[in-house]
């Protein structure tokens, strides 16, 4: 586990600042027009390098990959595992229905992204995702995990600040975010039910997982469906149900990382990347207890948004394990607004007196600044500043900590 034991350490979340060359590439592989694969990636390199080194210029301890090569955190899965066509019908956060005149700001918004239609009462992705309609196979020679983590290493090599790091990781979508959104096609006939579908999934998933620590890197699952499912797929049903379907997906991740020490995973959960009222975003006190039973040893859960900067108080009742590190947001990612690094550092002191240990806090962002490729809240020039803000802030707060 890394820990900082002579300040605050910090990191970023996943998705990184695409420039404009990969993501005209990545829209073009999306809507099936023939891209050279190896110009392809060399435009990953290039992209993979600068995010490395924007990363160590802004300050980051814990760097990631930026997640170039995907077209989406969770999405990229249906070109890595068979199983997947046709169109879910997935549904989307309360917001868009509670407050129409955000609903119609909003999609606008993602056609002018998307360069496309967008029906914000069919998804709530950019992008219209498959279904299960085939048995779920993870392409077993992992051809695209090898290449994404091969240009990592070959960036981090060039771009020599190995030594300036404290780690690195990559990140990976959980099996409960692709079990309710990539949706199982009720007719399939090897999966009868949810439960067999997400543990499937998780089975899959192990060995993109289990490559990902071969390599050397912290795994950070990706599991926004841990909270923001609540007011998706379960926005008219009872709790119960919920945390019941929580439990389910907890069960089948834990059984995906069953060979790896939990030391080395981190687990990131939000309420969806998005700048809206997340009027129905469930508490953390309901779900907090839960996500303690998680094999993991880092904690990520989104704090810096305004509904959630009070969140830090859960952690006086709910005490986090002592196995556990946290990684609180602290740098909302939806608004262009920067952080003063006195916020910032409050923010981060509010978390180590809760948790009682200041090498058990690691500063962080609420989530990916670019979660699907095009789709942009804070364009990169205040993504990269945001960073920086984030580094300031947790020297300040490692002032004041060590003092």
């Amino acid at each position: 586990m890394i820990k900082g034991s002579e300040r605050i350490l910090t990191t970023q979340l996943g998705s990184l600042p695409r420039s404009e060359a990969l993501l005209a590439m990545l829209m073009k592989i999306e809507k099936g027009v023939e891209v050279d694969r190896g110009e392809f990636r060399r435009q990953v390199e290039d992209d993979m390098l600068e995010v490395i080194s924007r990363q160590a210029e802004a300050g980051i301890d814990i760097v990631g990959d930026g997640e170039l090569p995907r077209i989406g955190f969770s999405y990229y899965v249906k070109d890595r595992m068979s199983g997947f066509d046709g169109l879910a019908k997935r549904g989307t956060v309360s917001d868009f229905a509670k407050f129409p005149g955000y609903a119609s700001l909003k999609m606008a918004a993602i056609k002018a992204s998307a360069g496309e239609e967008a029906d914000l009462e069919e998804s709530a992705s950019v992008y219209d995702m498959p279904e299960a309609q085939g048995e779920i196979i993870y392409d077993s020679e992992l051809v695209a995990a090898r290449e994404e983590l091969e240009i990592f290493a070959t960036a981090l090599d060039a771009s020599g600040k190995q030594d300036q790091f404290s780690g690195t990781f990559i990140s990976a979508a959980g099996p409960g975010i692709i079990s309710t959104t990539l949706l199982r096609n009720e007719a399939h006939p090897n999966y009868k039910d949810d439960s067999e579908y997400v543990m499937a999934l998780a089975r899959e998933l192990k060995k993109e997982y289990d490559y990902i620590i071969s390599c050397g890197h912290q795994l950070q699952i990706d599991a926004p469906d841990l909270a923001m499912e609540r007011q998706i797929m379960f926005i008219d049903r009872p709790l119960d149900e919920f945390l019941a379907r929580v439990e389910l997906h907890i069960k089948a991740l834990n059984m995906a990382l069953a060979d790896i020490p939990s030391e080395k995973v981190r687990l990131h959960v939000c309420y969806g990347n998005y700048d809206g009222p997340h009027i129905d975003d469930i508490e953390l006190q309901e779900v907090l207890p839960l996500l303690y039973d998680a094999n993991v040893g880092t904690l990520s859960i989104a704090c810096a948004n305004p509904r959630h900067q009070h969140d830090w108080k859960q952690f006086k009742t709910y005490k986090l394990p002592d196995h556990m590190t946290l990684m609180p947001g602290v740098i909302d990612v939806t608004t262009n607004t920067l952080e003063h690094p006195e916020v910032v550092a409050d923010r981060i002191c509010q978390f180590v007196e809760v948790i009682g240990d200041r090498e058990r806090v690691i500063a962080a962002c609420d989530c990916g600044f670019s979660t699907f490729a095009g789709y942009v809240m804070v364009p990169s020039d205040v993504a990269w500043k945001k960073l920086e803000m984030l580094s300031t802030g947790a020297r300040l707060a490692s002032e004041r900590l060590w003092s």
